[in-house]
């Protein structure tokens, strides 16, 4: 097969374990095929291998120019919203005699338009190396994925890291999981589609173990420029010197001048539509059969913005500490979360212990300020991180410092006033009606564009645990000091928003792991591990014995019912521990997970209720992945909006049947696309090939939002691009921004976003 060329700027030297030579097709430069060390299938046959099974697919075999034979596969991911094949051998297959290496697979894609798939290796345990990757249009290109190797062993603070093999194979991007499996006893590889809006057909070929060929030993070393760039790569955009930010700056101050919407209200809503009741703020409605946000003054109004614009997400680790005794710890009431917190600069005192905490990352410079320099004002710290391989040290903002390189003025006022101005300008240019969630509240009083708040209930009340927690334990609601910071934490919220017309509503928290939809354990993790602690520990533990002692007149009956062995009711307080799921007892786990779940959104409602009344309360922006039926039922009763972030290629019919039983509005509050040839490293959450293909596949996830009758509105995730080295709390170095780490916008973005939002309310509700 035909292989494709990375462009990452690497100089491809001979290889160490390697076949003969090739060109590449782009560059034409002579580099060497990793050598081959076992054909798993090699698809020559008419006769498909026994091992391959499809999930909503359809397989053959059919003729290769190349290698005689290969295989067929067309996913039917329009009718499902997953679909996909695995290869699961009667024997796992031992792979663990190899050195490093790399599992391998040739795809041809003959349709114009690129696949995002998604691979796991799965071991005799049940561990699982989860990948993706894109395969471009019209593309015939060989995909690896290392198995074993150095780079697994590496804790780099990144999503995903620069190629580590020289070869002009395509790396497949880690995702979640288990980097090194027990490569003994692998049970199966499968690939999938997830949430696409059409059906693919790809042709695989080739599937087969390589060898680790000559390795780039500085692949992690010098990547960063002072810009905050790719310094290895060469891409469209790219900034080599100041005086290019002032002319970007006044090329684009003369495309913001002016309002190119006149058919929009002073809030952004329809004005040439039909004018409902105004009340002077948000509220929402549902007109002829659609629901819909209506603004101020009584227009329809559709929501669609961009999230977090603020600063506090630009920062990356730069690999160096201060002593600790001179951080400060967090306040007891403290109302933003770390990653929430802007650079959090640390004291004068504390700069001269300034020290190399993690040489790897501190090598990914090319350049730091000094903190006496101008630029070193951008330098912050994080006091505690998410992941990555330093649990808290110093960081650094290349965005902040070039919005000054930009705007020409050192003082801190000037460029960040002069940068939230042009983002206004930029949002209302482009077409968008509002801003999304996590928005800098030095935005809340601007006046010019709609907006929502954001808050997250933090402190230190008890929590409960779903099995999974990602990014956090649960609240405890029913731990009376939750209710105090959740009132708190409101009350706060108001005082930024200081009753603004222009605030739609309000977020709180985001993403929690309440539990899903798949099996007892995930979907009732919550409430069995709960049932495990003691009740004098956990106030929500104690409600849910109250509530069993309610309905079960003896331990018995519950017993019976559960078909469990609880000694007596002291025994259920102290904690037991479910293994067997009778329907009786998933009736009582559904019950007491509603439970749980009202407390929690009536507690924040009534806050919400109590500090901003005539704003509209959003919800908990749930994953699709962190979700029941419960959790939906709960949060319905409470919230005027229900939020989902959904990370696919668009809203797939096939998940989002639920909607019709919940019955509210509903809103997007993140989504993404992101690209692989801005020089950065990760593409992001939803993978496409070149910033048209980005553009095209958000204008397509944009219109099945439109074309949905709950959904009042949808936020991408985010303004700017990640830090190519990762942002400081969590290492997502993603290409998922309208601009750069130089503040230059994605033209193909941008006009995608405008031709999209000319039509946005004809679309929606027709024509007036």
């Amino acid at each position: 097969m035909k292989k494709t060329h990375i462009a990452l700027g690497l100089s491809l030297a001979l290889l160490g374990a390697c076949e003969p030579l090739e060109k590449d097709p782009v560059s034409q430069t002579a580099v060497q095929k990793p050598k081959t060390l076992e054909t798993l299938f090699a698809f020559d046959k008419r006769s498909l291998p026994d091992a391959l099974s499809v999930n909503n697919a359809l397989i053959e075999s059919v003729a290769s120019p190349d290698s005689g034979r290969a295989t067929r596969i067309h996913l039917k991911a329009k009718a499902y919203k997953e679909a996909g094949f695995e290869f699961t051998p009667s024997t796992p297959w031992d792979w663990s005699s190899y050195g490093p290496f790399a599992l391998a697979l040739d795809i041809q894609n003959p349709l114009n338009e690129s696949t995002h798939l998604y691979v796991t290796v799965t071991d005799g345990e049940g561990q699982t190396h989860n990948r993706s990757f894109a395969v471009p249009a019209l593309s015939d290109t060989s995909y690896y994925m290392e198995l074993k190797g150095h780079d697994l062993d590496v804790d780099s603070g990144l999503r995903a890291n620069p190629p580590y093999w020289k070869t002009d194979y395509t790396p497949i991007d880690w995702r979640w999981g288990t980097k090194n499996i027990d490569l003994s006893e692998v049970q199966n590889v499968s690939f999938s589609v997830r949430g696409l809006l059409s059906d693919r057909t790809l042709i695989i070929d080739n599937m087969r173990l390589l060898a680790e060929p000559e390795v780039d030993s500085d692949y992690l070393t010098g990547l960063v420029d002072r810009f905050g760039q790719n310094a290895k790569v060469d891409f469209e955009g790219k900034i080599t010197d100041e005086s290019e930010l002032d002319e970007q700056r006044k090329r684009e101050q003369k495309n913001l001048r002016g309002n190119p919407w006149p058919e929009r209200s002073r809030f952004g809503g329809w004005k040439q539509g039909p004018q409902l009741e105004s009340t002077g703020y948000f509220r929402t409605a549902k007109h002829e059969g659609k629901w819909s946000l209506v603004d101020p003054d009584g227009y329809l109004f559709f929501s669609h913005g961009i999230a977090n614009v603020r600063m506090a997400n630009t920062s990356t680790m730069t690999g160096y500490d201060v002593d600790h005794k001179f951080i400060e710890p967090r306040a007891k009431d403290d109302f933003t979360p770390e990653d929430s917190k802007g650079l959090n600069q640390v004291s004068e005192e504390a700069i001269p212990s300034r020290h190399v905490k993690s040489e790897l990352r501190a090598d990914m410079f090319q350049w730091l300020p000094s903190y006496d320099e101008p630029l070193g004002k951008h330098f912050g710290y994080r006091r505690s991180v998410h992941s990555g391989p330093l649990k808290q040290g110093e960081t650094y903002s290349f965005y902040r410092a070039n919005l000054e390189r930009k705007y020409g003025d050192t003082h801190p006022e000037g460029f960040m006033g002069a940068w939230r101005e042009t983002t206004v300008d930029r949002m209302l240019s482009w077409g968008f009606t509002s801003f999304g969630n996590w928005l800098s509240p030095d935005f809340y009083q601007m006046d010019r564009i709609p907006y929502f708040a954001n808050g997250w209930i933090i402190g230190n009340f008890k929590t409960v645990s779903s099995g999974n927690d990602y990014w956090s334990p649960l609240p405890d609601p029913f731990d009376p000091h939750f209710a105090e910071r959740a009132d708190q934490t409101l009350k706060q919220v108001a005082a930024e928003v200081q009753n603004s017309q222009w605030c739609v509503g309000v977020f709180i928290d985001n993403e929690k792991s309440w539990g899903s939809s798949g099996s007892v354990t995930q979907r009732y993790g919550l409430v069995l591990n709960t049932l495990e602690r003691d009740a004098q520990e956990s106030p929500t533990k104690a409600e849910f014995s109250r509530l069993m002692r309610e309905k079960y007149p003896t331990i018995s009956a519950l017993n019976k019912q559960w078909e469990a062995a609880v000694p007596d009711w002291e025994a259920f307080d102290r904690g037991i521990t479910l293994s067997h799921y009778p329907d009786a007892l998933q009736d009582d786990l559904s019950t007491l997970l509603h439970h749980y779940a009202n407390e929690y959104f009536a507690i924040v409602a009534k806050a919400v209720e109590k500090h901003l009344p005539n704003h509209l309360y959003m919800g908990a922006r749930f994953a699709d992945w962190g979700m029941t039926p419960e959790i939906r039922a709960a949060a319905a009763t409470h919230a005027d909006v229900m939020s989902y972030n959904y990370y696919k290629e668009g809203l797939h019919p096939e998940f989002w049947q639920f909607l019709e039983e919940v019955d509210k509005p509903s809103i997007i509050g993140e989504f993404h696309m992101g690209a692989s040839d801005s020089g950065l490293f990760n593409p992001g959450l939803v993978h496409t090939t070149s910033q048209s293909d980005r553009a095209a596949t958000y204008k397509a996830y944009m219109n099945s939002v439109l074309e949905n009758p709950y959904f009042v509105g949808a936020h991408w995730f985010q303004y700017l691009d990640s830090p190519l080295t990762g942002r400081a709390y969590d290492g997502e170095n993603y290409n998922v921004g309208f601009v750069s780490v130089t503040d230059r916008p994605y033209p193909e973005m941008i006009e995608a976003a405008k031709a999209f939002n000319k039509r946005l309310y004809e679309v929606r509700y027709g024509k007036p």
